[in-house]
């Protein structure tokens, strides 16, 4: 039976995809000495925020997720981030496998909310392994299970996120809403001949007074 461990060495933003996605480098090590002809790897990510601190700016954005920080003991849970999947080739005793992993930065998903919300140090993760092993044995193979004890932690520079995000909306952000508050704005931005949306929602903010 194969011995399994895997860490997360590093990631990184992924230059020239066509979505926002981190690469995380995975390192695979099996002490047994069997041949492990290729793995099924799927992978589950987390995002751990009652592992980090915050910061009074970060908490006051965190609001809307988490609600007051007095609440937060019971509030502030685990957030999906990801689950990936992918072919890891043969090897002996240790190997490494670059898992994609597409993000989004739509600010109604949790995740992408609790990340725009950082302004630096560390984002920590719990990456959950499964999938399914083949082992060369003889002149055959066997089939085992990833337990799913198998998982790693990693603490992602909050510096990552943000480089994968401006590769693609540099120094910009996603709104989300129902076509009628859309044509409304529409209506709005045509009347007094606006630019942009930006312009848009700038003139809207100096109506009600705020800066």
């Amino acid at each position: 039976m194969a011995d399994l461990a895997f860490a997360c060495a590093e990631a990184v933003a992924t230059r020239y995809a066509a979505t926002p996605t981190l690469t995380f480098t995975v390192t695979i090590t099996e002490s047994t000495g069997v041949r492990v002809h290729a793995i099924a790897l799927r992978c589950q990510i987390r995002v751990e925020p009652h592992r980090r601190r915050y910061s009074a700016a970060e908490a006051r954005r965190l609001n809307d997720l988490f609600g007051d920080t007095s609440r937060w003991a019971e509030t502030v849970k685990p957030i999906q981030l990801a689950m990936v999947s992918t072919m890891v080739p043969g090897f002996r005793s240790l190997t490494e496998v670059d898992l994609q992993v597409p993000c989004t930065y739509d600010l109604e998903v949790a995740s992408a909310r609790y990340l725009q919300a950082l302004d630096d140090g560390t984002i920590p993760l719990l990456l959950l392994f499964s999938g399914t092993v083949f082992l060369a044995r003889g002149d055959g193979f066997s089939v085992e299970l990833i337990p799913w004890s198998c998982e790693a932690t990693y603490r992602m520079p909050v510096s990552v996120w943000r480089e994968v995000v401006d590769m693609h909306f540099p120094g910009s952000a996603w709104l989300r809403c129902s076509r009628e508050t859309l044509d409304a704005l529409s209506a709005f931005k045509s009347e007094r001949a606006l630019p942009t949306w930006d312009a848009t929602l700038a003139a809207l903010l100096k109506e009600v007074g705020e800066p």
